[in-house]
């Protein structure tokens, strides 16, 4: 029969040090809140359910914890502060539900590899009663110190209280810690709070467990998969980390960056094969990109659909709601909103499309604006297959273009235009002979006058 296995998020912290109106786990790495790279982490290990210990902002945490997985999210409170064992422990009634496996995991901690959590659980159904993951650290000073003796540990000793042999060990506590379902609750009773802080330490379960026979063993992860997150320049630290192993990745799976250091991705962005992204490059959520899809420098997407194909920027904005045909072209300086671009169709340079359907082939020029907001209303403009807009034109919406039309530059349109028809909607030009020299004449006396009067 398969195991199965809860996962104790801890996710009550005061977190002063981030000196914010809100709940540290809320903040993002990678535009997804800490709990729910956590969470998500905890799902893609095959855990069954998550035990989420709330305290501060209590619902949006559950909610973002929740958000994006398919295994079940109940949340308790803690309203002491006495421990990560007192923490532990506030999730009693669900541990008793009786799993196999316990993992415990801490909400501030987003980089813990789904690998390196099955690794810890699989070790757990091998035989061992109480699995910790540790890491080499180059430099072990302030960390925990796992002692081992014969493949066994025996024991997690901080820092403080170590001998000067064992802070030569640079095998290092990380924090997560595996037990055996059936000993739960009575390992975790049994932790006691003599010491300075009179607080319960998780750590002295594997002391407990050793006293009572139990197997207790420490596998290896990277260092980087126990980055916790305190104060603000320690997420900027993890979403380094985050963006480098993203990056990695997105170039393992076919495409290429010019200068990887420069594009910052996030959780969700998807891309095809041979896409080029260009340097200094913003993906926020919710963004796809199609198999050849090239994105120049120095633009930035949201919530957007990039076909296949497809040539964004340079300096090119696509706010949510975008999504490209297969090879389009949205060049610098332009920014399109909430807006469908039909297949081959240009909208070049210094443009604003939004809320609007633009046809395959069409041609947007210059300078072109959707004026789709009438002040209390969004509406939309539709631009047929083919049509051409002149540059500096001016679309009021709602209205309607239609295919193989054309708009003359310095167009205000503000009445559909009908399939094949030219549309000029500008003042008429009229040429004044001498007036410019006039002008000029007149200009100049007034400069002469007031600069006159100065002296």
């Amino acid at each position: 029969m398969a195991r199965t296995c809860l996962a104790v998020v801890l996710a009550a912290g005061d977190a002063t040090r981030m000196k914010s109106s809100k709940s540290k786990v809320l903040h993002t790495v990678g535009n997804l809140p800490l709990i729910a790279h956590v969470t998500h982490a905890a799902a893609a290990a095959g855990v069954d359910k998550v035990a989420l210990v709330v305290g501060r902002d209590a619902e949006a945490v559950t909610k973002a914890a929740s958000n994006g997985i398919d295994i079940p999210v109940s949340a308790v409170e803690q309203t002491e502060r006495k421990g990560t064992g007192h923490a532990v422990l506030m999730a009693r009634d669900i541990i008793a539900e009786g799993f196999d496996d316990v993992v415990v995991l801490y909400g501030d901690a987003p980089l813990i590899d789904p690998g390196s959590l099955k690794a810890a659980i699989t070790e757990r159904g091998n035989g061992a009663d109480v699995v910790v993951l540790g890491f080499r650290a180059a430099d072990p000073t302030g960390y925990g110190r796992l002692i081992e003796r014969d493949g066994a540990l025996v024991a997690i000793r901080e820092h403080k209280d170590a001998t000067a042999e064992e802070r030569a060990i640079d095998f290092c506590n990380g924090g997560i810690i595996t037990f055996s379902g059936r000993e739960a609750i009575s390992l975790l009773e049994a932790i006691g709070n003599d010491n300075a802080k009179g607080e319960f330490y998780l750590t002295d379960i594997v002391e407990i467990a050793r006293a009572r026979d139990l197997k207790c063993v420490a596998i290896e992860a990277p260092e980087a998969d126990m980055m916790g997150c305190n104060t603000r320049a320690e997420l900027a630290d993890i979403e380094q980390v985050w963006q480098a192993r993203a990056r990695h990745g997105a170039m393992m799976a076919g495409v290429s960056m010019i200068d990887p250091g420069s594009v910052f991705l996030s959780h969700d962005t998807k891309f095809g094969t041979d896409v080029t992204v260009e340097p200094n490059v913003w993906f926020g959520p919710g963004v796809t990109v199609g198999a050849g899809a090239t994105i120049h420098a120095f633009s930035h997407l949201e919530g957007a659909v990039v076909g296949e194909g497809a040539m964004i920027g340079p300096f090119a904005r696509l706010r949510p709601g975008t999504e490209l045909a297969e090879r389009a072209k949205v060049g610098n300086f332009c920014e399109i909103k909430k807006a469908k671009v039909g297949a081959g169709a240009k909208v070049n340079h210094l443009t604003y499309i939004g809320d609007a359907v633009i046809g395959a082939g069409a041609n947007i020029g210059a300078g072109t604006i959707t004026c789709n907001y009438d002040g209390l209303n969004k509406h939309l403009t539709e631009i047929g297959e083919g049509s051409f807009i002149g540059s500096n034109s001016s679309l009021v919406a709602p209205i309607k273009i239609g295919n193989g039309a054309y708009v003359g530059s310095g167009s205000v349109v503000t009445e559909d235009v009908p399939e094949d028809a030219l549309a000029i909607a500008r003042a008429r030009q009229e040429n004044k002979p001498g007036r410019a020299r006039v002008l000029r004449d007149k200009i100049a006396a007034f400069k002469a006058r007031k600069n006159n009067a100065k002296t």
